[in-house]
């Protein structure tokens, strides 16, 4: 097995808990990165080692461990004296520092570019919140759902006769924060790297959760499009891209190009559908979307799903919906490697999702996040 790790040598401190934070670091660590997670003792660490309803062991839960793969943990109070100048001995030998704090705290706490480079001029220093450190907002708590009712995401999620819905996935704001907060953190250590200088690097949940808009944003800001919730799940201006119902159940058919249309045609055994009017192009599609959803389902209904997927398979893009114990267990994820068994003192052979990245085809090795200030002792050099 590989055991290349691109970012071995680089050392990250932070102070993190929850979601946005320790999903990015965690990313890095994955990465051969030391990634070392300030816990304070006087809360018993990040709160996510208790939350249930799972736990391991005293300090410790599947939820914390989801979030925190292969860190280690130091336990100090930055706010002491004597926690203040063990914090700063990890900075001066660290290449960042990432904390996920409320807006107004970096500052107030010395987290900043602007503190920190007093004891290393090339520090790298991220702040993650909820709303910035410089707005009207910053001293707001804030977390993930939030974002996703502010930014206008909630408005298109769901069925248009239903209520707003948050995405069904947990915290996927958390983890486009965390995984944009270490793109910015890795340019900025090459940049670091290059000049000998560090910076601040500042994003935020809502900003994020904003972006996520995407090209919907572009049309309501340019053209006064106000998108709303599609029927199906379906994309916002081509058909079908759609869920479909078959026989036993339901399907996720993608045809974003004119070839993908005439091969579900084809696959289909109805060559009547290209010359239909209705059906001619993709504007002509989406227009009738109602009517060809009605014609599609009409023969998918007369086969499972299975046989429409083995008869659209190379051809057009189609996956099964699938419940989440149906999807971890299909021989097709089994078989990529996306779970791992890691060693846990309180769970033999503890499973979790591997990373997604395969560096020279292998993917990172996961390990368990440290027990609480396992590690202090050995990073600060106390008894």
């Amino acid at each position: 097995m590989s055991t290349l790790q691109p970012l071995a040598g680089t050392r990250i401190v932070s102070l993190e808990q929850f979601g946005a934070g320790p999903y990015g670091t965690m990313f890095l660590a994955q990465l051969g990165a030391e990634v070392i997670k300030i816990e304070n003792p006087g809360i018993g660490g990040d709160p996510a080692r208790y939350t249930g309803p799972y736990r391991l062991g005293e300090a410790d839960s599947e939820y914390f461990q989801s979030w925190n793969l292969n860190k280690r943990s130091v336990t100090l109070d930055i706010k002491s004296e004597s926690g203040r100048a063990a914090f700063l001995s990890l900075v001066a030998e660290a290449d960042a520092v990432v904390n996920n704090l409320r807006g107004d705290l970096p500052s107030t706490l010395g987290l900043d570019y602007a503190t920190l480079s007093r004891t290393k001029a090339s520090i790298v220093c991220v702040h993650i919140s909820a709303y910035g450190r410089d707005g009207e907002r910053a001293a707001w708590p804030g977390y993930d759902y939030l974002m996703q009712a502010e930014s206008g995401l909630m408005s298109l999620t769901g069925e248009p006769a239903g209520p707003p819905s948050r995405f069904g996935a947990p915290s996927l704001i958390d983890h486009m924060t965390g995984m944009t907060a270490m793109v910015g953190l890795l340019a900025a250590l090459l940049e670091a790297r290059r000049s000998g200088r560090g910076c601040d690097v500042d994003l935020n949940l809502l900003d994020v959760a904003l972006h996520q808009l995407g090209y919907t944003a572009v049309w309501y800001l340019n053209e006064g499009l106000r998108p709303t919730r599609q029927p199906r799940s379906a994309h916002f201006s081509v058909a079908p891209a759609q869920t479909l119902a078959t026989q036993d159940g339901w399907i996720f058919v993608m045809c974003m190009t004119e070839k993908f249309w005439a091969a579900l045609v084809g696959a289909l055994g109805c060559p009547d559908l290209r010359a239909d009017p209705r059906f001619a192009n993709v504007r002509a599609r989406h227009e009738h979307r109602e009517e060809l959803t009605e014609v599609l389902e009409q023969e998918l209904r007369r086969q499972p799903s299975r046989y429409w997927l083995e008869k659209f398979a190379g051809l057009l893009p189609a996956a099964p919906v699938l419940d989440v114990a149906t999807a971890l267990s299909s021989d097709f994820v089994t078989d990529s490697g996306m779970i791992q068994s890691v060693e846990h003192p309180h769970k033999a052979g503890l499973r979790v999702l591997s990373n997604p990245l395969k560096i020279d085809g292998h993917r990172p090795v996961a390990q368990a996040c440290s027990p609480l200030g396992a590690d202090t002792g050995e990073l600060l050099d106390t008894p």
